[in-house]
C-alpha cells in the first residue's frame, strides 16, 4: 500500500486481473484538500463474489462512500481489488465488512460506509451496510446514518 503518486503501481499500466482476494493491490495517494470535508463515492455495478457454501456466483452493486482525511484510494487499484472477490467465497455480510476494514486500514478516513445491494437468490435479497467515523462529528454522522438506514432498495 502506497501513499504518493510516484509510486502508484496500477495507474497508467497494463495490469493483469488478480486471481484472488489481495488487499495489497490497493494504492492510495495524498489528499490535496485534507482540511476540506467532501464525499468520494465509488459504485461498482458488476461486483461479484462466490457463495462460500455452493460456490455459485453472487452479483451486487457495491457502493463505497467516504470523507477522506489525508489519503484517497486510487480508482484502478480499487477496481483490481474488487475484481479479486470474484473467486473468493464469503457471505454478503462478510464481504462488505472485509472491504470496509481494508479501506479503513489503508485510508484512515474521517468517515466511511460500504453498502452491498445483492441480487436475489432463492427469492430473497441481502443488502448489508457498514459504516464508521473518527472523531465526535463523524461518529455522530455514522450513528445517525446507521439508525436511519432502512435497508430498502433504492
Amino acid at each position: 500500500m502506497r501513499n504518493d503518486l510516484g509510486k502508484l503501481t496500477a495507474l497508467g499500466r497494463k495490469i493483469e486481473a488478480p486471481k484472488g482476494y489481495d488487499p495489497g493491490v490497493l494504492d492510495a495517494f495524498d489528499n490535496r484538500n485534507p482540511d476540506r470535508d467532501y464525499w468520494v463515492t465509488f459504485t461498482a455495478p458488476e461486483f461479484t463474489t462466490l457463495c462460500p457454501v455452493t460456490g455459485q456466483p453472487d452479483f451486487a452493486t457495491l457502493t463505497v462512500r467516504y470523507v477522506p482525511a489525508k489519503r484517497l484510494v486510487e480508482s484502478k487499484s480499487l477496481k483490481l481489488y474488487l475484481f479479486g472477490f470474484r473467486n473468493r467465497g464469503d457471505f454478503h455480510e462478510d464481504v462488505v465488512n472485509v472491504i470496509y476494514d481494508d479501506l479503513t486500514k489503508l485510508l484512515k478516513p474521517k468517515y466511511m460506509e460500504v453498502f452491498g445491494k445483492f441480487a436475489a437468490r432463492g427469492g430473497i435479497t441481502i443488502d448489508p451496510f457498514v459504516n464508521g467515523g473518527v472523531g465526535a462529528k463523524w461518529k455522530a454522522l455514522a450513528a445517525r446514518r446507521f439508525a436511519e438506514w432502512r435497508g430498502v432498495r433504492d
